[in-house]
């Protein structure tokens, strides 16, 4: 019999969430960031619903393939460009559009045949230091793409590292639109955090990645406040009660002691499941629909948890360790990171179930 720890995936809850993207931003065309497989969800999973974004963006040229191989007809944007010459070679035949960001990638196009069109998005470096051309390159750099025959189109882009902070756009927004001036071809700025608060952003198109599923690119503003709906649900069940008194310890290291007599619950799920092994004593956890909290240190298959809240849990009872009672945000923030890592860190062991109805 297999382990409880599962994920449900919802695609209504993804379908909902896309369709917001194009609520804020109904005059941009949306490529859907489905990069680490789905942000953890499963891509293959999620593409009957992905097929109503205009493209898909992604980092991965072997899952690139596999998405041509699986039928996938529109737009490709491979976001981080070629990182060898074959990978050039493989845009050109399978039609992938491809992102520029420094001078080697266009010393590769320019080896491709004129026959082998590519659609480049010519990445600007507007202040997150990451990727992309500085501002005073920018052009030159536009100019050698203009003069291959082997590059169609060339959309103008960049990426914004402070959209989830207040006025975090407009100084990265002013430098691109200064540098673009006079340049010819479509822009790509807004990621999530801009699609939902800098509609000067949006432009033609928009790259929603983590909130299509349902999770908040600002630290301090929950998913459902947005109108998002999380896609993920991590849940799995109690194995295991015990009864502490005052001055008993839990779980390794001894981290948490009772100062009272307490009943305790032990979860089926570890940080070898992706539950994060750092999520401290006071994680929100929910069981049986009531919220409560984690206590002690993580171990790899197991957790412990309080069940002062929940008397009437028994062994047996379901638990939900992120999703729509406990949002996975909170449980990012408990554990001093972001709901990003954890919905990519499940592990392949852990059940998988989509719906397609909503139901859980």
């Amino acid at each position: 019999m297999p382990r409880t720890a599962r994920i449900t995936i919802s695609r209504p809850a993804l379908r909902h969430n896309l369709q917001h993207v194009r609520t804020l931003a109904p005059a941009a065309r949306a490529w859907a960031v489905v990069k680490a497989d789905a942000y953890g969800h499963g891509l293959e999973a999620l593409l009957p619903v992905l097929d109503a974004a205009d493209g898909l963006a992604l980092v991965e040229f072997d899952r690139a393939q596999w998405l041509r191989e699986y039928g996938w007809r529109k737009p490709i944007l491979m976001l981080e460009g070629a990182f060898e010459p074959a990978d050039v070679e493989l845009a050109a035949r399978i039609g992938l559009s491809l992102t520029v960001h420094e001078p080697r990638q266009i010393d590769w196009l320019s080896a491709v045949p004129p026959h082998n069109g590519l659609d480049i998005h010519l990445k600007l470096n507007s202040g997150m230091n990451r990727l992309g051309f500085a501002a005073a390159e920018y052009r030159a750099a536009w100019q050698r793409l203009r003069a291959l025959q082997s590059v169609t189109d060339i959309t103008l882009m960049t990426h914004f590292a402070n959209a989830d902070l207040a006025d975090g756009v407009s100084q990265a927004l002013a430098v691109f639109d200064q540098v673009m001036q006079g340049l010819g071809g479509e822009r790509s700025l807004a990621n999530s955090a801009a699609i939902i608060d800098w509609p000067a952003a949006h432009r033609d198109w928009v790259r929603p990645g983590i909130m299509l599923y349902g999770a908040s690119p600002f630290g301090s503003r929950s998913a459902a406040s947005l109108g998002l709906e999380p896609v993920m649900r991590f849940e799995s069940r109690l194995i295991g009660r015990q009864r502490l008194a005052a001055g008993d310890a839990v779980g390794y290291g001894s981290t948490f002691v009772a100062d009272r007599p307490m009943s305790i619950g032990i979860v089926a799920c570890g940080y070898a499941d992706g539950y994060p092994r750092h999520a401290p004593t006071g994680t929100p956890i929910a069981v049986c629909g009531v919220r409560t909290r984690t206590i002690g240190r993580v171990s790899m298959d197991m957790l412990a948890i309080d069940l002062e809240p929940v008397p009437q849990a028994v062994v047996g009872s379901p638990v939900e360790l992120w999703g729509e009672q406990v949002p996975v945000d909170e449980v990012a923030a408990s554990a001093g990171t972001v709901g990003y890592e954890l919905t990519c860190a499940i592990a392949p062991r852990v059940l998988r179930h989509v719906t397609d109805d909503g139901t859980r």
